[in-house]
């Protein structure tokens, strides 16, 4: 149903659009037809004309589409039907206003038309970039501390984001005498309190009064201090001090003649966390280039240090801070650079950036493709029945050096990149027909898009599976939007992130708030998550004025992990003050002997360790606490509790003494340390075998809430693995964006070093060489560590190498003995009746001086780069798509994992590099078996392409688990629309042909009027095929047509199959629904012993098989007549030929 009517201010109105008219036929305006520099967005339809009319409101766009598709004050709206026809051409009244959107209402209308169905777009300014810094200013004052000033100019007032101007602390001689703030005044009196910024009094807290020697005061029990002696107009600006907290700050206010008041805020200190870090950059000599790094914590770091090639950079010689720049580079310079911030609690290490330099005369673009091999159809095969394969070539995906001039500043990016410059034809011959194809000829530097990392996902009940609805998302700290009605969202990594961090916090208040650290793809692949929330227990009732013990643990026959120990008297308010009272108490542990938690496990168990490095931890239990008074439901705080663990459930060697207890930053997503164990004193000389010990420690349960018992783990290793579209594993059929997770499991049987079912978790996502995958290892046993490696690409679960009977190395991609130390084994190894969709191992690490294990696939920690740049003939472990049933070929060859292979051709299946709309059928097959369904998609209605072949899918159909004798096919096909150049669209020519004997026996209603309604009609000539020309409009599960529009190609794919397995329009399945929301049915047969079925006649001799077609038809209606007694005409006969 359409929106209700809006009621918006000032629009435009008119039988065409607000600010401009166009003459029937008239084109977009051009860009340059604005004075100011600006850009169109991508088309958008959130709605579809019904009930009042139809509506596109920006804010429905901005929260389907998401929030950074459109700029925060778009400068024009344009409308155009989904026939890409303007509303003045088709004679409608239209509303407009670029700041709500379009809205066209039916009653306004002439009589008996009604609004057809608009999509819109939108014209942006395109942001200004800020001039160079000029030279500082001189600083303020005569003496003492000071100021200086910089500017900056913008070259359009007001539209650069940011400052115009920042400054900086200066010092000039110290100004002779006492301290103008201070002196004097000894009948006077300063009082003050030191808090938290919930209002927690802050006892021990030094006091520091400027220009006064040592310390002035220490606060009390309630955070209280005073002072003598300061003037009460002087304004004097106190700080204070604690352990654990930030320096504070805060200016004394006069509130009497004698007397001045002073309240002094202190914050937690937070390591530092860096939000941007130094991006790889091509540069030629001579050239300018600039790093840099920005970090955030508390207090927020001042102090950056800048590293080459692991060497410290000398600050005074290139007057660097946050920003490293580098003006007429030299070819020495080149190499790796990384960037230090520190605080007053620790410091942190950037990622490595690469700078590249080239040679006079070297071209950063290799103008000769490099080799790409693509798989022709089945019917384009070898003669001896093996698959052919075709080099179309590929350009490599490397930068290419700005213009000079260029990227001087930090938010500069890289924007040329290698790519197709042309494209020649070449013909393929198979059997009964020519394949079309283009090939890469020619590769150069073009300007490229910016990538942007995509993560798509799912929030779900770990134990149920239902949909978290409505749940609010915090990227780090900041408020980010909110997931559907089913619990999808959708995020766009901001630029330059190592960590994407997400919250997401259940509105009932049943779930654990659901942290979680995202793998994605900056390059600009798109990624699917399902993220699993856990559901809180039941609360417990507490009496405040007594000890309480509550357990953690107790899974199944396990003995319980440990407890908190909370002392009478031990809650407060948020601001100190002592609660009396009962309390509402939830603690959820998250258990590690449970192999199922991992899943739903709170982020990615890793902390800051001292070189300011990110460190892995291994984990012995997770819990977080919720406390409430038990009648208003207000939260409550804790004073100081015992964390008390059983050491027997501590087996291994040394980690009793290392471990801690840790709670979680929720802005970063990493752990910070707060208590150690100690090993607890019992009462008593004598104490009975039974009695358990336990490890000690505290913590206070305040802000943070969610905690952690960890070791940090030193033995550390990464694991090659490489996914593969199928189980053939050839190198050129890599797949990008899949999410490989490796867990940490107990070893094998016999070896009590590591008790625990996991002890920590990782995932990555195959880029173009794999991914590498952190994990713990240890050289001198092989089985001291184990893991399992799991692989999900769009929720789809990936199938690694067999191991039965034994593992071939071949196959697995580990030769022997390598493979044997490392005991590959997949999860259906012992009983093939379980689920294949993992392998375990032991973590071996590689042995020095052993040359077969130096090439993969388990690499040292130090050796990440190796890792990351081996060979794809080194030993890696594989993983191959389950559904290799399913073909894609396409006439102009595009890796959707590499958007610099785009290229602008009328025959592109993806004509909008910057939006991907994916169109599937949902073809039902009622027969015996499982049948293969191919989708032949041609130019239909556009003059450059009509005719020509854009690509071919061929999809196997899956059966119903409820219907033995029906399955279904998600058979792909070319979305109608607008080509490349946005001139005209074109209504591509779709023909559906089921491999097998089987022909045509219903059409959806809805979707046979709809063609009906929108010529021309595709002549039905053929029973054993359903053609028609392709929809302009989205149509839905009740056409039995899925359509998704994503800016991640591989992601818009992957909803659309998920939506049409489910047979809805916002449903996810991977189970078949064959009589749910299907577009036609065919009725299928088994053809008779030894003679080949319709589909591969057809591949094989096309023109054979269809007057084998004809022939049949006619047979049959002759039989059909006599058994009538009616003649038959020719002319129906005529129209088959």
């Amino acid at each position: 149903m359409a929106d209700p009517i809006p009621t918006w201010g000032t629009t435009g109105t008119a039988w065409g659009l607000h600010r401009w008219s166009p003459l029937p036929g008239q084109p977009s305006p051009t860009l340059e037809d604005w004075k100011e520099a600006s850009e169109w967005t991508s088309w958008f339809n959130v709605d579809h004309p019904g009930g009042d009319g139809d509506f596109e409101s920006l804010a429905a766009i901005r929260f389907y589409y998401g929030p950074a598709r459109v700029c925060p004050q778009p400068l024009e709206l344009e409308a155009r039907t989904t026939d890409w026809a303007l509303p003045a051409t088709v004679g409608e009244r239209v509303h407009s206003n670029p700041v709500r959107g379009f809205w066209c209402l039916n009653r306004e209308q002439p009589r008996g038309r009604r609004c057809s169905n608009y999509h819109v777009r939108f014209r942006c300014p395109l942001e200004a970039v800020w001039g160079a810094w000029g030279p500082w200013g001189p600083c303020s004052g005569s003496c003492g501390p000071g100021r200086r000033l910089r500017r900056r100019s913008c070259p359009a007032e007001d539209t650069c984001p940011g400052r115009p101007q920042e400054a900086q602390k200066c010092v000039r001689p110290q100004c002779p005498g006492c301290h103008p703030d201070t002196c004097g005044c000894p009948s006077h009196i300063l009082l003050g309190m030191v808090v938290t910024p919930s209002g927690r009094p802050l006892p021990g807290a030094r006091v520091f009064l400027q220009g006064w020697p040592g310390t002035v005061a220490t606060s009390d029990v309630h955070g209280a201090f005073r002072v003598l002696g300061i003037c009460a107009s002087s304004q004097a600006n106190i700080s204070a001090q604690v352990d654990g907290f930030s320096v504070g700050v805060a200016q004394a206010q006069a509130n009497g003649s004698i007397s001045a008041v002073v309240t002094i805020v202190l914050q937690k200190l937070e390591k530092p966390y860096l939000m941007k870090h130094p991006e790889s950059r091509v540069r030629e000599a001579g050239q300018n280039v600039t790093f840099c790094c920005k970090a955030t914590g508390t207090p927020t770091p001042k102090k950056y240090s800048w590293f080459h090639n692991g060497t410290l950079l000398n600050r005074r010689e290139l007057g660097y801070a946050a920003q490293l720049e580098l003006r007429g580079l030299h070819p020495e310079q080149a190499g790796t650079y990384h960037c230090k911030a520190w605080n007053d609690a620790g410091a942190v290490r950037s990622a490595t950036a690469w700078l590249t330099m080239l040679a006079p005369g070297q071209p950063a673009c290799d103008p000769q493709p490099t080799e790409h091999l693509i798989k022709l159809p089945d019917d384009c095969g070898q003669p001896d029945g093996s698959p052919a394969y075709l080099d179309v070539g590929r350009c490599p995906d490397v930068p290419c050096p700005g213009p000079v001039g260029s990227g001087q500043h930090c938010g500069d990016p890289d924007s040329r990149c290698c790519s197709v410059r042309r494209l020649k034809s070449r013909d393929v011959q198979c059997s009964g027909y020519v394949l079309p194809v283009k090939v890469v000829a020619e590769c150069s530097c073009q300007k490229c898009l910016p990538p942007r990392g995509l993560v798509r996902g799912r929030v779900v009940a770990a134990d149920s599976g239902e949909p978290l609805r409505f749940a609010r998302i915090l990227l780090g700290r900041e408020p980010l939007g909110f997931t559907s009605y089913q619990g999808d969202f959708t995020i766009e990594a901001p630029p330059s992130p190592e960590r994407l961090v997400l919250t997401f916090l259940d509105p009932s208040g049943e779930f654990m708030d659901a942290v979680k650290v995202l793998p994605f793809d900056p390059r600009g692949t798109g990624v699917y998550h399902e993220v699993k929330a856990i559901r809180k227990p039941v609360p417990v009732l507490l009496d405040g004025t007594q000890s309480n013990r509550i357990p953690l643990g107790g899974l199944g026959d396990e003995d319980l992990m440990g407890e908190i120990v909370l002392p009478p008297g031990a809650f407060r308010f948020p601001d100190g003050r002592p609660y009396v009272g009962d309390v509402a108490a939830q603690v959820t542990f998250v258990d590690p002997r449970d192999l199922a938690s991992a899943a739903a496990a709170p982020t990615d168990l890793r902390f800051l360790d001292q070189d300011g490095e990110l460190a892995p931890l291994r984990t012995y239990g997770m819990f977080s606490v919720d406390l409430h008074a038990a009648g208003s439901g207000e939260l409550l705080h804790t004073g100081p509790v015992a964390v008390r663990v059983a050491a027997g459930q501590i087996h291994m060697a040394g980690h009793a003494e290392a471990l801690r207890l840790w709670s979680l930053a929720p802005g970063t997503g990493l752990w910070e340390e707060e208590s150690a164990f100690q090993a607890e004193a019992l009462a008593g000389s004598r104490v009975r075998r039974e009695e358990r010990a336990f490890l000690v420690g505290n913590v206070e349960v305040r802000e943070r809430r969610l905690f952690n018992l960890d070791v940090p783990e030193h033995r550390r290793c990464f694991v090659k693995v490489r996914v593969y579209a199928n189980d053939k594993f050839a190198p050129s059929e890599q797949v990008d964006g899949a999410v490989v997770t490796l867990v940490n499991l107990e070893p094998a049987p016999g070896f009590s070093a590591n008790p625990r079912a996991w002890g920590r978790f990782d995932s990555a996502v195959t880029g173009p060489n794999g991914a590498c995958l952190p994990a713990f290892c240890d050289e001198e046993r092989p089985d001291a560590y184990t893991a399992l490696v799991t692989a999900t690409l769009g929720g789809e679960e990936l199938e690694p190498a067999p191991s039965r009977p034994w593992p071939r190395p071949a196959a697995v991609g580990v030769p022997q003995p390598y493979l044997d130390r490392l005991g590959y084994r997949r999860t259906d190894h012992e009983d093939p009746a379980l689920k294949r969709n993992g392998f375990r191992i032991n973590l071996a690490k590689p042995r020095r001086g052993n040359p077969a294990e130096a090439r993969g696939p388990v690499y040292p920690w130090r050796h990440l780069r190796e890792c990351q740049e081996a060979p794809v003939n080194a030993s890696h472990f594989r993983f191959a798509r389950v559904e290799a049933d399913r073909y894609e070929y396409n006439v102009v060859p595009f890796r959707e994992g590499a958007p610099a292979s785009w290229t602008s051709d009328f025959l592109a299946w993806w004509p909008n590099p910057q939006e991907f709309r994916a169109c599937f059928l949902k073809v039902r097959l009622q027969g015996p078996q499982e049948y293969m369904v191919r989708a032949h998609s041609a130019g239909g209605s556009h003059p450059r392409t009509q005719g020509q072949l854009y690509g071919l899918r061929d999809a196997r159909s899956v059966r119903d688990p409820q219907r033995p004798t029906t399955s279904a096919a998600c058979v792909e096909f070319k979305c109608s629309g607008m080509l490349f150049d946005q001139q005209q669209a074109d209504r591509t020519l779709v023909t559906i042909t089921p491999q097998g004997s089987c022909r045509l026996t219903a059409v959806n209603t809805l979707l046979r009027d709809y063609l009906a309604r929108h010529p021309p009609p595709v002549p039905a000539d053929d029973p054993a095929t359903f053609a028609m020309l392709a929809p302009l409009d989205p149509l839905g599960h009740n056409y039995g047509v899925y359509t998704v529009t994503d800016q991640s190609p591989r992601l818009a794919k992957e909803i659309a199959i998920g939506r049409c397995f489910d047979g809805s329009s916002d449903g996810f399945s991977r189970e078949m629904k064959a009589n749910t929301g299907t577009a036609v049915t065919f009725q299928c047969q088994e053809p008779p012993a030894g003679r080949p079925s319709l589909f591969q006649r057809l591949l094989e001799s096309p023109a054979t098989a269809l007057d084998d077609i004809r022939r049949e038809m006619g047979k049959v209606a002759r039989a059909q007549a006599r058994a009538t007694g009616r003649p038959r005409t020719r002319q129906g006969r005529a129209r088959g030929q």
